[in-house]
């Protein structure tokens, strides 16, 4: 099998592994509540810690990638995430746990932060939709099998399962990506900007934060608008910083390139959109329709099916015939099975529901491969690391952003509906619940479509558009 195979094996492997974990610890919320006597919000936080710890740390990692060389960080990054997994397993309470998580997402930052650059290393660019497409059908994979591998491990052997499951497997990829990724160690004059990756970090935690945790605490709470407010003021202040630094962090002139920043934004608003049908249809299945657990899991497959399916596909596509067309195209599919949604009653099918699922998913799965393919393009190699992280950030930042929005607009639809207060909001009747879902459907719609506008003027890159190194940052 050829080399490049090899690599499309290895990264898959770490990108499957490490989106598997975000998604396999849900399913043992309660068993870890009941183990150690802990509170819902305090087991909560072992999601949180992961997720946000990735969001936080992934620039970094790709810049750090970019710095001393790529394979090094995945190879470093599979080590802590091995090692980490093995400390959750052992954890005697759920503080230990969450410090051992936030260890983990160091390794997944690591793994991903440089995953999609190590990709287009090995293939040519003549073939990057078609492998970054495959990366697009791992995700899904993990999305998939994390909830039902969780909860039969749990079943046959404990929470602890969860997590020593990635030690073989962890091993495993180790020694496959010594042997497939090719040595690409650097040497650089420049620092690593330790004041630039800090304020960006710690900016981000708190913006995420506020939106997280602003879901509790309400949005008009001191806590919330702290957290928010000096998450943007250090955001700005990053910037600020990274003009004059001598060697930045993020090179900001790459987004001057018209292809990259505007296929960024794009990425960012239709991960936004897609959060509102990841948080409010189980909800709607559950309260409107009456499916069990099961039922529900059984019916939201559908589409991560379906973008398993149509990823590697569009990417081959835009490999021959460009981003922009399969852009608007997966855009406006989304678009509509978003708004198809809103027409959702207390008394439709299941078929209903997955006819919609599909839809959405073959959306997906048409924009993001060459979209990903068009932003990697657009840099020059010695960026692959940072501009692979900026994207996996603004996946992270639109759905957790999403989140927050949809919630807060089911809610305030909800009890508009209702005519009255629900705690829980869930309480309300079906009606309600169906009308909240119906405006906040249709606000996802008009997100989705609006990322349309930069897909359609963002044109293609060039080599005049790519932003080379200064010499002190090239390598030698």
């Amino acid at each position: 099998m050829d080399r490049k195979w090899w690599a499309l094996l290895a990264v898959s492997t770490g990108v499957f592994m490490s989106t598997i974990d975000g998604s396999i610890v849900n399913i043992a919320l309660k068993t870890l509540q009941d183990s150690f006597g802990a509170g819902l919000h305090e087991v909560e936080w072992v999601v949180l810690a992961y997720l946000l710890g990735i969001t936080c740390l992934l620039p970094s990692m790709g810049r750090l990638g970019d710095m001393i060389g790529k394979r090094s960080v995945y190879l470093a990054g599979f080590a802590v995430f091995t090692v980490s997994s093995a400390l959750c397993g052992l954890a005697w309470n759920i503080s230990a746990l969450i410090a051992f998580r936030v260890v983990q997402a160091i390794g997944a930052a690591m793994i991903q932060g440089v995953g999609a650059a190590l990709l287009v290393q090995s293939f040519p660019p003549t073939e990057r939709g078609q492998a970054l497409g495959y990366i697009g059908t791992a995700v899904a994979a993990g999305i998939l099998i994390g909830p039902v591998l969780g909860g039969a491990l749990i079943t046959a052997v404990g929470w602890q399962s969860i997590f020593y499951v990635n030690i073989p497997i962890g091993i495993a990829a180790i020694a496959l990506s010594l042997r497939a990724l090719p040595a690409d160690r650097t040497r650089t004059t420049q620092r690593f900007d330790l004041v630039g990756a800090g304020l960006l970090a710690l900016g981000l935690f708190l913006v995420l934060l506020a939106l997280t945790e602003g879901q509790i605490w309400g949005s008009g709470d001191w806590r919330t608008l702290g957290a928010l407010g000096g998450g943007l003021v250090l955001l700005v202040v990053f910037v600020l910083w990274e003009r004059r630094a001598a060697a930045p962090m993020i090179e900001l002139a790459l987004f001057r390139n018209a292809p990259f920043s505007f296929s960024l934004v794009a990425a960012f608003l239709i991960f936004l959109s897609g959060a509102f049908n990841f948080l409010l249809l189980p909800y709607y299945l559950q309260k409107a329709l009456n499916y069990t657990p099961q039922l529900t899991g059984l019916t939201l497959i559908a589409s991560p099916i379906v973008l398993s399916l149509v990823s590697p596909i569009s990417g081959r596509l835009s490999d021959r015939f460009g981003a922009r067309g399969l852009g608007i195209a997966g855009l406006a599919l989304t678009a509509l099975g978003l708004w198809s949604m809103a027409t959702l009653t207390t008394t439709s099918a299941q078929l209903d529901v997955i006819l919609r699922l599909i839809l959405i998913g073959a959306g997906f799965g048409l924009f993001q491969s060459p979209n990903n393919s068009l932003i990697m393009g657009s840099v020059s190699r010695a960026y692959l690391g940072i501009a692979g992280s900026l994207l996996a950030v603004m996946r992270t930042l639109g759905q957790t952003t999403g989140v927050a929005i949809a919630g807060a607009v089911w809610a305030a639809r909800v009890t508009a509906a209702a005519g009255q207060n629900y705690d829980p909001i869930t309480a309300a009747p079906p009606d309600a619940l169906v009308a909240g879902m119906h405006d906040a459907m249709l606000l996802a719609a008009l997100l989705a479509a609006l990322a349309i506008i930069p897909t359609l003027v963002r044109g293609q890159p060039s080599g005049e558009q790519q932003v080379e190194p200064a010499p002190a940052a090239r390598a030698h």
